[in-house]
């Protein structure tokens, strides 16, 4: 098997020099790992020159055959095409076997979000609900993902120091500790005060971060999520009612209501406008539908 020092070194640059999150640097990880046990299984020790673009196609054949989503194989071929490309600059190799490995197309599913009627319904019906705890977090969950775009783990980390409600905005740390700027209006600051004012009655002792359980302590994924689950659960007959659904929702609004692309970029932290532009084609099925409507030749 090709040795673990090649993957160790590949992973050390990505966390000190790409500053990768822990979480992106599992998937790399998870990835090599199963590709170079595959290797082991069907091809003995080897080494890192030895390895061809026939091994590789081998190895993405049987995933597609188990039943492996196309976006996924996708990320795994990107997984080996920055391992390979590290090692051709460390000098390990000299040429890399992704050269003729080309990645199969994704589907053109688009993002999943909830209307905008539905949306109001639900932050009018969360406003009136948050007599407890639970519900009080399932309140600004729900409106600060819907009002900020923030991803998961970003509003989960978001620490009291990262509010500035007298300017009206949020530092995210987003993806390679990039910040961005959000602003939140008026209603949102207020809901954020309401809360930190409710958290200082009830828990004793200081909490870095913004949100917290019933018994003070951070608030996990999987808190975060069921609660989101539940209460989109409520107003939307979608497969998916996730916190990022929500992410999908704000970036769709704001650009069915005329927003510049460039701008929900920014909001959203994206590194490259490509990310963005996949919200676009729900404003084309919109004006699609209001030309059919509207139009006497339609």
């Amino acid at each position: 098997m090709v040795s673990s020092q090649y993957i160790h070194s590949f992973l050390d640059y990505l966390k000190y020099e790409k500053r990768y999150s822990r979480h992106t640097i599992v998937s790399y990880e998870t990835d090599l790992l199963a590709f170079f046990d595959y290797l082991e299984h069907n091809n003995g020790a080897i080494g890192l020159k030895q390895i061809n673009h026939g091994q590789i196609r081998s190895w993405l054949a049987g995933l597609r055959e188990d039943g492996i989503k196309t976006k996924t194989i996708n990320r795994k071929i990107s997984t080996l095409k920055s391992f390979f490309k590290f090692h051709i600059k460390a000098g390990s190799v000299e040429t890399t076997p992704m050269a003729k490995i080309i990645s199969p197309k994704n589907g053109s599913q688009l993002p999943a979000f909830v209307r905008e009627d539905d949306t109001r319904r639900l932050i009018k019906t969360l406003s009136v609900s948050s007599e407890d705890w639970k519900s009080l977090n399932a309140r600004i969950l729900i409106t600060m993902f819907y009002a900020t775009g923030m991803r998961l783990s970003e509003l989960l980390q978001l620490k009291e120091t990262q509010l500035d409600l007298g300017k009206g905005q949020i530092k995210v740390l987003g993806k390679g500790n990039k910040e961005r700027i959000i602003p939140i209006p008026n209603e949102i600051q207020e809901l954020v005060i309401e809360y930190q004012s409710q958290k200082r009655k009830n828990f004793a002792g200081e909490n870095e971060f913004l949100l917290v359980t019933e018994k003070g302590k951070p608030i996990y994924p999987k808190y975060a999520y069921t609660l989101v689950n539940k209460y989109l659960g409520t107003v939307s007959t979608l497969n998916k009612k996730s916190p990022h659904v929500l992410r999908h929702t704000f970036a769709t609004h704001l650009m069915n209501n005329g927003a510049d692309l460039n701008a929900v970029k920014e909001l959203l932290g994206h590194s490259s406008l490509a990310s963005t532009q996949v919200y676009t084609h729900n404003t084309i099925e919109k004006l699609k539908d209001i030309h059919k409507k509207s139009h006497p030749k339609a």
